[in-house]
């Protein structure tokens, strides 16, 4: 079991920038340690991603991972545990699109947000191998929504539409789509 919790929305954390790390702190054991406690804390709260900032780490340091059994997103493909670390984005595509996006630091609401469809992301992994990979549609969306996260932005700041910002119960009541599944 993890030691760290999950820190919400109105902690000051999620507003600041994180620190760059070097290879040398990428490497060292504190690092690969907390990455296996950020895929604990994650698996535990059935997330799909996670920054270091959303557990108090004010480090350039996220995590993705789709799982087969998500319960929370089950309608989308899988995704290998990715580790990304000082990640930067290059936009591909210029044309956007939607999801309801939640956050484990925001717990119980949910918001439509509108995003790059298309993006770049180059970033060390948590070997502090250089990688670049293209990510679209619903990973471009959760790629974003994560590296939001190392510099102090939170979904909610994304929202151009405050009528499309709901708690998960009316969510489901009046804007879950037909054959779409959630579970909170």
């Amino acid at each position: 079991m993890a030691n760290r919790e999950i820190i919400k929305m109105g902690n000051p954390i999620l507003r600041q920038s994180a620190v760059l790390l070097t290879k040398e702190e990428i490497l060292a054991e504190e690092t690969q340690n907390l990455i296996k406690e950020m895929r604990e804390i994650m698996k535990e709260a059935e997330g799909i991603g996670l920054a270091a900032p959303q557990i108090g780490i004010s480090k350039h340091l996220a995590i993705i991972e789709i799982a087969e059994d998500s319960k929370r997103y089950p309608e989308k493909d899988p995704t290998r545990l990715m580790i990304f670390i000082n990640p930067q984005i290059t936009v591909i595509d210029e044309a956007t699109q939607g999801f309801w996006e939640g956050c484990l630091s925001v717990p119980g609401l949910r918001g439509f947000v509108k995003r790059p469809r298309k993006i770049r992301i180059d970033y060390l992994n948590e070997n502090a191998e250089e990688i670049s990979i293209i990510a679209e549609d619903f990973l471009a969306t959760v790629f974003q929504h994560e590296i939001d996260h190392l510099n102090g932005i939170l979904y909610v700041d994304k929202i151009t539409d405050m009528t499309l910002f709901s708690y998960n119960e009316e969510y489901v009541k009046f804007h879950i789509e037909e054959g779409d599944s959630f579970e909170q």
